[in-house]
């Protein structure tokens, strides 16, 4: 079959549960155009880059379909507004990831403590300041707080209950992770596409499509248990060699890296 229209078809089953996130947010069609097109722009004068050759907005024109002085335009736009902040987010998520790691704040059986606020030593405020910096306690607090992941206790302790932190209100945050875990996930399968001269990076699933309904509990059980291991296992490697927690390791070059894994369960395909 013509790669292209296996792009297509792909493309098709990648946009339609994007488009229903549009969709339910107000996003009409006429606005996702005005998204993309600066991306084409973007895209395309990064590729010519990576080829050695002038970005002129004739070569982008020639890529990307649209007339040069759309490109002059696309190119001249203040794009500032349009930068997600996801600071918030991986604050938190480190300061539970310290949390579970670092025998710092662990109790006699290795597991996370309940810690006193800020009155003793360790607490959560020396929690808060060796995994997320100068941001207020309170304000880490709070989110972790309502996103059921802490509860303050009657003694005034606070203790862990998830070992893992996602947003449990705040749409716009859950909205920021749709973008950075799904562009890993297709930079991904473009490197195992394109980039045959260097080793493949890692990718599996596994799939079927004919389960009962009661097996599905137990499946989504047995996945959280294990992948949820699997991941604070890398995290601690992850940390341990890492600069920004460890700012006396040496090394060249600077790698944003990481593993994702997600559950999914979809209505099967038509015979």
């Amino acid at each position: 079959m013509n790669p292209s229209k296996i792009l297509i078809a792909a493309i098709r089953k990648l946009l339609r549960p994007l488009i229903r996130i549009l969709l339910k947010n107000g996003i009409p069609y006429g606005a996702f155009v005005d998204i993309v097109k600066p991306m084409y722009v973007e895209s395309a004068a990064a590729l010519i880059e990576s080829e050695g050759k002038k970005q002129t907005n004739s070569r982008i024109s020639t890529i990307t379909g649209l007339s040069r002085k759309e490109v002059h335009r696309l190119k001249e736009l203040d794009d500032s507004n349009d930068v997600w902040t996801f600071d918030r987010y991986n604050r938190a998520a480190r300061v539970v990831s310290g949390w579970v790691r670092d025998t710092r704040f662990a109790d006699c059986n290795g597991q996370p403590a309940s810690l006193p606020y800020d009155d003793a030593t360790p607490c959560f405020t020396d929690l808060v300041t060796a995994f997320s910096g100068d941001i207020p306690a309170r304000t880490i607090y709070d989110e972790l707080n309502t996103a059921g992941v802490v509860k303050k206790l009657e003694n005034g302790k606070v203790k862990l209950l998830s070992r893992a932190y996602i947003p449990a209100t705040d749409q716009s945050e859950k909205l920021g992770i749709l973008g950075t875990d799904v562009a890993g996930l297709i930079s991904t399968i473009s490197h195992n596409i394109y980039e045959t001269d260097q080793k493949p990076f890692f990718q599996r699933k596994v799939y079927y499509d004919n389960l009962p309904d009661e097996a599905i509990p137990k499946l989504q059980a047995l996945i959280e248990k294990r992948a949820q291991a699997l991941l604070e296992d890398v995290d601690q490697w992850m940390s341990a060699h890492d600069r920004d927690t460890n700012p006396t390791l040496e090394g060249q070059g600077r790698n944003a890296t990481g593993i994702g894994i997600f559950y999914f369960q979809n209505e099967p395909p038509e015979e």
